[in-house]
């Protein structure tokens, strides 16, 4: 992949790319989406020509106006997505942190479902050749091995994703638009009137609106890809995405009208248009384009839990960068997580027409929550009227509520991915409450009043030196104040006497790649703090960057880094760094409201299965050293105890010397 400014030029190269990145999930829906309106019910004009209609007016309400020439408009930073578009409004109101969760939540659990119907749609071509062909096998063997390589980066085939893609919608239109002149008269489903038809007047007309959404699915992701391609690029793909897609839709209704049956029988119409002797070609172009949408989403997902972890919605998780590209990640967790949910999917589902019946739900969700966001930047960010973002809102709420009405008939069978959203907003909301209570027991104080302490121990050579360099992680945002544990810690905890004392902040920005940092010097050689802005899709890696920030200062003459130890200075030895982590705990002393106790204790259970604070922030583990600091929210008050008189020392039994065993004895 290929990242960039969000006004980068458009480029052929930028089009390739947006076309296999960006239009993946979109562009495989016709494997599915008019096999899924059909169904085993009777072909009618009215429902083929409403079917159309309404593909027709989802694809220009929701993707076109929505997500291509609204949404994309709030960038961050030339970074999109519902945390991107959540970092720009959490300013404004407190409780927009809910739809940022729950539309990650239900994105997160789309991303589960789609490898699975997406390659089973492909795969299942192979029973126009031989019905007895064993497609589940198949499926998972490809599964198998598109998760397998997601360690190794995406940045090779990533190359060649854009040409597939190219191909795949050429292949659309051309098979498209050869069935759809046998027949062009359904061109007429252009007009809503068949889509109100359809939704009014058919039996159960407006169920079938949960099929007709499948259209869709992708947009949401469209613009959480919004950074690797740019907002040019995509738009100008999408006038040639759109055209294709459509085109392949109408080519489907004109062969289904077309069908002496009057029935589908099972068919997929898709590999129905193509003549046999371009079977195989279309069916492996269909596979690859398959795997490549599949790729998309598991790659928009690590993505995701990412900035979960950045915006402290998440606990730390172990995430790698497999490639030299910025912006990709790789997590190994997330990884086999939705690896298993796949396969449980395939196992389950066994048929794509099945997983279609528990498809889209979630995504609808996602849309919702996007809509509540994209008001509230329109609202308070863009300034616009009222009277401009109301209407708005209402029009995409109306659409997308209708469709979640009609998707509640998928309830039941999608039960096992609502388990997942249910436990991934459990997290989210359980780590955002329970960090903002933490947070608020943090005690500070005023640094420049312990700085002469700090001055006096490091001059102290009766006290053992600890480090050469002794660093904390400090969460103050003022320079001139400092955790009060932090200083318990250096001068009551078993004093540690240092040559110099660092204290390191990070600051997570709301633009998406910002890497900055300030170092300010408050006694000469002894006390110096480092301030990190990084932007909340940079993963801190300390240890990295406070060696660049050493390198810098040492370069400029700033820093003296050579060993201070008596017997080393001649030598010219690096002097030696040390970290302290200070680790919280809950206490046994706190006695909690139940709330509270739910969510403090759910939080440290959660925290065990995290990663620790010296991995997630890249720190060598052979320089860290662990404090467990207990953690006292709300002390027992109730404690009643009373004092009761202890005999003379002569009233002891002479065979009893004094002690606690004679007292615990007489009670």
């Amino acid at each position: 992949m290929i990242s960039g400014d969000i006004h980068k030029k458009i480029t052929v190269a930028g089009l390739l790319t947006t076309l296999g990145i960006i239009f993946g999930d979109i562009g495989t829906s016709p494997l599915y989406v008019m096999k899924a309106i059909v169904g085993d019910k009777a072909i009618t004009e009215q429902l083929i020509l409403g079917g159309l209609s309404c593909v027709f007016w989802t694809l220009t309400l929701q993707t076109t106006f929505k997500y291509i020439l609204l949404v994309l408009n709030a960038d961050n930073r030339g970074e999109g997505g519902i945390f991107s578009l959540y970092a720009l409004v959490r300013r404004k109101k407190k409780w927009l942190y809910l739809p940022a969760i729950i539309g990650a939540s239900t994105l997160f659990a789309d991303g589960i479902i789609t490898p699975p119907i997406s390659v089973s749609s492909a795969i299942e071509g192979l029973h126009i050749i031989d019905p007895s062909i064993p497609v589940v096998p198949i499926v998972l063997v490809i599964i198998t091995l598109l998760f397998v390589f997601q360690r190794f980066g995406t940045s090779v085939v990533g190359q060649a994703f854009g040409p597939i893609m190219l191909v795949w919608f050429s292949t659309l239109a051309v098979l498209g638009a050869a069935a759809f002149l046998q027949n062009p008269g359904v061109i007429k489903a252009v007009n809503p009137m068949y889509a109100i038809d359809l939704l009014v007047r058919y039996p159960q007309g407006f169920f079938l609106l949960g099929a007709v959404f499948l259209a869709t699915t992708g947009a949401d992701a469209l613009y959480s890809d919004l950074g690797h391609c740019g907002r040019k690029n995509i738009r100008l793909a999408w006038a040639f995405v759109k055209p294709a897609l459509l085109i392949q839709y109408f080519g489907q209704g004109a062969w289904l009208l077309s069908l002496p049956s009057g029935k589908l029988n099972g068919l997929n119409p898709f590999f129905e248009l193509m003549p046999d002797w371009f079977f195989w070609f279309g069916f492996v172009i269909a596979t690859l384009a398959t795997i490549i949408a599949s790729q998309a989403m598991i790659t928009g997902a690590f993505t995701l839990m990412s900035e979960a972890v950045s915006l402290n919605f998440y606990p730390r998780i172990n995430i790698k960068f497999p490639t030299d590209i910025k912006g990709q990640v790789y997590i190994p967790s997330i990884n086999w997580i939705l690896y298993m949910g796949c396969v449980a999917v395939v196992l389950y589902f066994q048929k794509s027409e099945h997983m279609e019946s528990a498809y889209g739900f979630n995504i609808t969700v996602t849309m919702i929550m996007t809509s509540i966001l994209m008001a509230f930047y329109l609202r308070n960010v863009k300034e616009w009227s009222l009277w401009a973002v109301v209407p708005l809102l209402v029009l995409f709420l109306t659409v997308e509520l209708s469709f979640s009405a009609a998707n509640i008939i998928k309830l039941k069978e999608s039960y096992m991915f609502l388990l997942i959203v249910f436990a991934m907003l459990f997290v989210m909301m359980i780590w955002y409450h329970a960090r903002k209570r933490l947070n608020k027991l943090i005690s500070f104080v005023d640094l420049a009043d312990h700085l002469p302490t700090l001055v006096s121990l490091t001059n102290d050579r009766s006290i053992h030196k600890y480090a050469t360099h002794l660093i904390y992680l400090t969460k103050a945002n003022n320079h001139a104040q400092i955790e009060r544990r932090i200083l318990y810690s250096i001068i009551n905890r078993n004093p540690k006497r240092a040559d110099v004392y660092w204290f390191i902040h990070i600051d997570r920005t709301d633009e998406p790649y910002t890497m900055e940092y300030s170092v300010r010097e408050l006694v000469n050689d002894n006390v110096i703090r480092v301030d990190f802005r990084l932007g909340f899709r940079i993963q801190p890696r300390v240890n990295v960057l406070f060696r660049k920030v050493i390198e810098e200062l040492v370069a400029a003459g700033e820093l003296d880094i050579t060993s201070r130890y008596e017997s080393l200075k001649g030598y010219n030895l690096p002097a030696d760094f040390k970290f302290v982590i200070q680790k919280r705990f809950l206490s046994v002393e706190n006695e909690f409201s139940f709330v509270d106790g739910f969510i403090l204790n759910s939080y440290f259970f959660i925290r065990t299965f995290s990663q620790t604070d010296a991995k997630a922030f890249g720190l060598d583990t052979s320089d860290v050293v662990n404090e467990k600091i207990p953690l006292i929210i709300q002390p027992a008050t109730s404690v009643s105890m009373q004092r009761v008189p202890v005999g003379p020392l002569e009233s002891m039994p002479p065979e009893c010397p004094p002690g606690d065993d004679w007292h615990y004895n007489q009670g």
